[in-house]
């Protein structure tokens, strides 16, 4: 048996009474209700002047205004109303056509709410973040000004019961142009094109909310396990607010259910607990299960309920982190030391929230054996965090970098305007908002208040003050670099330092830990893979523009970054696969070589951090640049932006797996990892390399244990030295009972030489590259392909090796299926060797399945 000790503390606050209102046909009736806006009618002042009291005029007609559902930016409105298709934009330079000024005024918002005021009952209406600063109105009277909602974070309740009256009411708001420079907005720094809208609008949700006259706020839970699993201690605490003019007595009572439903207790004041049979504690995905408790609180004047809160859920556990000597964070979870295995995510470009498409994300991410993503400025929505809980996927957040966030006078490089006393009032608001909704989340890692440059001494103040005052008990991290840090939290433990475009595998192995090399904690990196097949490709690129990507290498391509950034171009990592795998004969062969350096690009990054986990630096963390994108775009990315998975992915996925074997190029070294808590035993590694034309030049095997959590050098490989082709090397990790992990690399009798001295916080020179035409010249492979229900069983039956055969499931019209999670992918077989692959898409294989290797062999069922 667990103990558990349920502390729960009430903070009581007074405010003066204000007041709320409600959406289109009386969504809330009674206390404690909470309604979202269910409709927007949005039109621009251009066309429909700035009158606030002929706007909200009950009987105005609004046939003409746009409509959208509960939330859009102003381009996500002209979306979804199909003035503009997403095909028709995002194909080639489309999207140069919209033109800004059509955004460079004010637009309105909409709705129209049937109200019944009176018994006792109060309004307030619940914003959660306009982007960037907007005029809210009801029935024509001024409820928060620009000033006041200002910053695209920033969430208000507004009382508004003294402007409600019985049946229509209007709700009008004028939401004002986004300045990346000006604004605390939501931007994409260089990682695309900007939107033309700035991404202006009611972006996240607007809700109506009855009470009587005392309001509770969202519950927030404390819930710490100790190191040893054997306790917790779950401290609730729910703000009052006194809507009314006179004093409020009255009892506040949560409810506390375990993850069963089971109710743990109905506390009023503290008290203790005891635990149920099982120890149920939070764990990331690859460490144990996700069991989440939930709480509701009540608020009652006498007999009669005043207000109830929505029911929130929490799981049990604790998150510390520590700072080396070195500078470099590592992170502990439930007292047991974590590696953050993550990548960048990002919002769509305009800011529009598809659930089912970030649930994919996310279970691709875990698909791939990732454990942490990171928003640098991208909080997007509660769900995403209800999600991340539910899955054991840890979240660190945090402000973004290069615009207004980081206007400080020490910015040497970014853009924004210098912050003035009102930013200060707003980044206090957006990060009060912020801090309400994510506080009680247990997939929450961190918090950084910078990003590239951290904040002065002022706003890190406020930053601090408001994560205290909603009881955030994990790590603050002061921001993502090593360029300085404020007094009041000291130095953030992370590293920027690049690379951002291609660098060679032996980069990430460098022993004197330069850059971005296996060392710390990473907080942003990558070798600029991302390279789209071509059933994507034709989906947003015009014909001269497959052309451009292998017959004009150095040529600035709008679907990279923005056209002023030193990533418009795919010169570095063109002139790297020109000079490794030869220059490209077809759009088809350019394709297959970038598929192959993009998987050995991820490949080789997650698999030095992995295996630099026990050093005498630690690899503590890195987070990879990028995991996805905000449109169609040809580098940073894991997945293309239709979710197919491709060369990148299945790289990263294989050097995540739980146990795993590591081939080291720059000391021709092995490597065991095993990033599990609670495996260990003997393990055992076969190697052979082979000859391009499959004859055996040397095998032998490693033995020995694997401890939890770790990474050890297993042995060198001497079979290595001398060779001047290109040789094949196949790693195979077994216990006594099954195969844990088969990896393959191909390997040049030339290295990259890499230039370190001339580095740029972007990459680090190769003046010498390593040499694979030889796989031009390889033999024809003969690879068989049977299904099996959700799987399918590749053959060779050559006697040369098939090397990375690709394959790809097609729905029953001919087109890519996704989601999809294969077990592995674009894989090279030995002569006669047969694997088992699952589809992995939940049983359902409709179509069939095409395989691709080098060779350009090609197998259909």
């Amino acid at each position: 048996m667990c103990p558990l000790a349920l502390n729960v503390g009430f903070q009581l606050l007074c405010i003066a009474c204000l007041c709320s209102f409600l959406t289109a046909a009386a969504i809330v009736t009674l206390p404690g209700q909470i309604a979202t806006i269910p409709a927007w009618h949005v039109q621009s002042s251009r066309q429909i002047g700035n009158d606030q009291s002929k706007l909200s005029d009950p009987g105005l007609d609004t046939s003409s205004w746009y409509k959208i559902g509960t939330r859009g930016t102003l381009m996500a409105t002209l979306l979804e109303n199909n003035v503009y298709k997403e095909k028709e934009i995002f194909y080639s330079t489309n999207l140069k056509k919209v033109t800004p000024t059509r955004f460079s005024v004010p637009w309105f918002y909409r709705a129209k709410l049937d109200l019944k005021p009176g018994n006792g009952s109060y309004y307030q209406l619940r914003t959660h973040g306009i982007s960037s600063s907007a005029d809210i109105y009801l029935n024509g009277v001024l409820v928060a000004g620009r000033n006041t909602q200002a910053g695209s974070y920033t969430g208000l309740e507004l009382d508004l019961t003294g402007l409600v009256k019985a049946g229509n009411n209007i709700l009008l708001i004028r939401a004002y142009p986004t300045d990346y420079n000006r604004d605390l907005a939501l931007g994409f720094v260089d990682w695309n094109p900007y939107p033309p809208d700035n991404g202006t609008g009611v972006w996240r949700d607007v809700e109506v909310k009855q009470s009587g006259g005392a309001s509770l706020s969202l519950p927030r839970v404390v819930a710490l396990a100790d190191r040893y699993e054997k306790n917790a201690n779950i401290s609730v605490r729910v703000g009052v607010k006194n809507l009314k003019n006179s004093t409020l007595r009255g009892e506040v009572a949560c409810t506390v259910l375990d993850p069963s439903g089971t109710e743990l207790g109905h506390p009023k004041a503290e008290f203790v607990l005891e635990a149920r049979a099982q120890r149920k504690i939070w764990w990331p995905k690859q460490w144990g299960a996700q069991p989440l408790y939930s709480t509701v609180c009540t608020a009652s004047i006498g007999a009669e309920v005043s207000d109830k809160t929505s029911k929130i859920r929490f799981g049990i556990r604790s998150v510390t982190s520590t700072l080396s000597s070195s500078n470099d964070t590592t992170f502990f979870i439930n007292g047991k030391r974590f590696q953050v295995v993550g990548a960048g995510y990002t919002s769509d470009m305009f800011l529009r929230f598809d659930a089912e498409k970030i649930r994919t994300q996310f279970q691709y991410m875990l698909d791939m054996g990732m454990n942490t993503v990171r928003l640098e400025g991208k909080q997007e929505h509660p769900y995403l965090y209800e999600l991340a809980d539910e899955l054991g996927l840890m979240v660190m957040t945090g402000w973004e970098c290069c615009d207004k966030w980081e206007g400080w006078t020490y910015n040497d490089e970014g853009s924004g305007e210098k912050w003035t006393d009102r930013d200060y009032t707003i980044a206090n608001s957006s990060m009060r908002h912020e801090a309400e909704m994510m506080q009680h989340h247990p997939s929450l890692l961190a918090f950084l208040v910078g990003s590239d440059f951290w904040p002065d001494d002022r706003a890190t103040k406020i930053y601090v003050d408001a994560l205290e005052a909603f009881d955030w008990n994990i790590p603050i991290i002061s921001s993502a670099s090593q360029r300085g840090f404020p007094a009041q939290l000291g130095n953030g433990g992370m590293k920027m330092e690049g690379p951002y475009d291609w660098v060679p595998p032996s980069y990430w192995y460098d022993d004197q830990n330069r850059l971005g090399s296996a060392a710390g904690f990473a907080s942003e990196l990558g070798a600029g893979a991302g390279t789209p097949e071509l059933s994507s490709l034709k989906k947003f690129l015009s014909p001269a523009d497959l052309e451009d990507l292998w017959k004009n290498p150095k040529k600035g391509l709008y679907h990279m970054s923005t056209e002023v950034s030193q990533f418009y171009t795919r010169e570095i990592y063109n002139a790297a696969l020109w000079a490794r795998y030869g220059a490209p004969t077809s759009l088809d062969d350019y394709l297959m070589k970038a598929q192959m350096m993009d998987y050995e690009a991820t490949r080789s990054q997650f698999e030095a951090y992995a295996a630099r986990w026990n050093t005498q630096r630690p690899a503590t963390g890195l987070i990879y640049w990028m995991l996805n994108n905000a449109w169609p775009s040809l580098h940073w990315n894991l997945f293309d932006y239709y979710l197919h998975p491709w060369g990148s992915y299945y790289g990263a996925k294989i050097a995540s797996r739980d146990e795993h074997v590591v081939f080291d190029p720059v000391g021709n070294s092995v490597y065991l990892i095993n990033r599990q808590i609670d495996r260990a035993g003997q393990r055992t590694v076969d190697f052979e390399i082979i000859s391009l034309n499959g004859t055996i030049l040397s095998r032998n095997s490693f033995s020995g244990p694997t401890e939890p959590s770790s990474a050890k050098f297993v042995g060198s490989l001497p079979g290595l030295s001398g060779i001047e082709e290109v040789v094949l090397l196949r790693l195979v990790l077994h216990d006594r009972k099954e195969t844990l992990s088969r990896n393959v690399y191909w390997i040049s009798g030339k290295t990259d030489v890499l230039d370190w001295d001339k580095s740029t916080w972007y990459y680090t020179p190769t003046t010498a590259f390593a040499d694979y035409k030889a796989l031009d010249g390889v033999a024809r492979a003969n690879v068989t392909l049977t299904q099996h229900g959700t799987a399918v069983e590749l053959t060779n039956t050559a006697k040369v090796p098939a090397i990375f055969v690709r394959l790809n499931l097609l729905n029953e019209a001919g087109n890519d299926a996704v989601p999809v999670l294969w077990s592995d992918n674009y894989i090279t077989l030995w002569p006669g060797e047969k694997i088992t692959i699952d589809i992995g898409n939940g049983g359902k294989l409709k179509g069939g399945t095409r395989s691709q290797s080098w060779a350009h062999n090609r197998a259909v069922t």
